[in-house]
């Protein structure tokens, strides 16, 4: 008994264990230990509370909010340093804390316009911002340095020449308030005669009505949700956000309490996307892919191959939700599939020879003279192959040196590792694919025109995820990228601030 109980145990203790590794593999879901902090501009207190309960009874995650003007809200946050998101009334409010390091990552959640607001039945005929100032009218508004729609409204009716007699006919005989929900209620309860608010604020009140303002649209504003650099659980944040921003969850209770929402991400707990590669670039993003990932919560699914082959499988109906190419013409044919391709960095194409350069190769046209083993890559399946291909026939080379090309590959790092273990003589490579053999071969130099290529990036319209893939491709661009390019012996192109 004891002889069959053995075998049945360490059965049991493998199938744990493989278990174990398989949860291990790709981003779990929501933690339900997690508490995540949250600062809320005050005005967006009804929807955001809803969001939150039903995040809690779906997830298991707890939320803590924390009301107060965005101005505020900004300010504390300055002081404590700590909590997971930032949620304001207007997205300038997340710029600035995002450029003072506060937030990392912001997503749009609903839109705002600000509105007079008047008793049901405009009682006072208040028409217009020239209303305001009358003897007659008692008004409050939020404060400009503590509130989102203060700050707005301060803009507006400076723009329109009204803001110094509304400034002091409120001095006089109006009121500031440091939140618009205050303001609003000083309204409902027969304080004053009018405010202005945000139009969602009215339609949390059955007793206002709203009064448009003339040039409004231009003011609107955007709710924006940011990740806090502080917070201790961004993950987790980051989720809750693509909740809030997410039409079937958060944008449906958004428009159920009158915030009309902005367009989002499909809902998924960890999304899986697709990112195409030319291989030239796989060194210089792995790291950022993989720090991309594990923070948001999500699996990337990368394809590395030559362009020739992935333009390929693009146009044979592959849906990658991103396209990272070697070169920008090869993105020809596909551009409608994809938004604004951006490019990142470019390389050159050179010649690498083993050490010592030992056939005294000097240009493209040594490369015509035989015998010589030599590599290039594929021209149907590789950027670089094509663009080889290209050079030659400029040079009136492509047949003598084709006499000489003994291997031909989708990709050049095969040719460097054919190159490296001696195999080949000579072999038409990217500068980028050279960073690490710098001991075991010399880098020849093409110095013609069309001997650099271009690596772009850009998103399919038709992805479920562009808000994420958004901030994948802002991520490619920070300068903790920019110096992952550069090491992997990449020029940056992105037309960036950063030296």
């Amino acid at each position: 008994m004891r002889g069959a109980t053995k075998p049945l145990l360490i059965t049991i203790v493998v199938i744990i264990a493989l278990i174990a590794l398989m949860d291990s593999n790709g981003p779990s879901g929501p933690d339900k230990s997690t508490v995540l902090e949250v600062y809320c501009a005050a005005g967006t207190k009804v929807p955001i509370e809803a969001i939150a309960k039903a995040y809690e009874e779906e997830y298991g995650v707890q939320i803590r909010l924390q009301y107060g003007g965005s101005g505020t809200l900004l300010s504390n946050l300055e002081i404590s340093q700590q909590g997971d998101l930032y949620i304001a009334a207007d997205s300038s409010y997340t710029d600035i804390a995002k450029n003072k390091g506060l937030v990392q990552e912001t997503l749009p959640a609903s839109l705002l316009v600000p509105v007079i607001a008047v008793s049901k039945g405009n009682p006072k005929n208040i028409q217009s911002a020239a209303d305001l100032y009358r003897k007659d009218i008692h008004l409050s508004l939020a404060n400009s340095d503590a509130a989102s729609v203060g700050k707005t409204t301060k803009k507006l009716l400076t723009k329109l020449g009204h803001w110094s007699q509304v400034e002091a006919a409120v001095q006089d005989r109006g009121v500031f308030k440091p939140t618009v929900p205050e303001v609003a209620n000083d309204l409902k309860l027969g304080k004053v005669d009018a405010a202005i608010v945000w139009d969602a604020t009215v339609n949390q009140y059955p007793a206002l009505e709203a009064i448009a303002l003339n040039g409004a649209e231009e003011f609107q504003k955007n709710v924006t949700v940011g990740i806090l650099t502080a917070s201790k659980s961004p993950t987790e944040a980051l989720r809750f956000a693509r909740y809030m921003n997410a039409p079937s969850k958060g944008g449906v209770i958004f428009e159920t309490h009158g915030f009309p929402p902005l367009p989002g991400d499909e809902w998924t707990e960890s999304p899986e996307i697709l990112y195409y590669s030319g291989g030239v670039n796989r060194v210089a993003i792995e790291e950022t892919l993989a720090a991309f990932q594990e923070r948001e919560g999500i699996t990337i699914t990368t394809i590395y191959n030559g362009c020739g082959i992935l333009l390929g499988q693009i146009k044979g109906g592959g849906q990658p939700d991103m396209y990272h190419t070697c070169d920008a013409s090869f993105m020809k044919g596909v551009e409608s599939q994809f938004t604004q391709a951006e490019a990142i960095s470019q390389t050159d194409i050179v010649i690498i020879v083993p050490k010592g350069n030992p056939k005294d190769i000097q240009t493209l046209h040594d490369l015509a003279k035989g015998p010589l083993q030599l590599g290039v890559c594929n021209e149907e399946q590789s950027t670089l192959g094509a663009m080889t291909e290209i050079l030659l026939r400029d040079q009136g080379l492509y047949d003598a040196v084709q006499e000489n090309v003994v291997v031909n590959t989708p990709t050049a790092d095969l040719l460097v590792s054919q190159l490296v273990v001696g195999q080949l003589e000579a072999a038409i490579v990217y500068k980028a694919n050279t960073t690490k053999i710098t001991e075991k071969a010399d880098i020849i130099p093409i110095e013609l025109n069309g001997a650099i290529a271009i690596q772009t990036v850009a998103i399919a319209q038709q992805t479920r995820y562009p808000l994420l893939l958004q901030r994948l491709e802002e991520a490619l661009k920070t300068s903790t990228s920019k110096e992952q390019f550069r090491m992997s012996g990449f020029e940056w192109v992105y037309a960036d601030s950063t030296p």
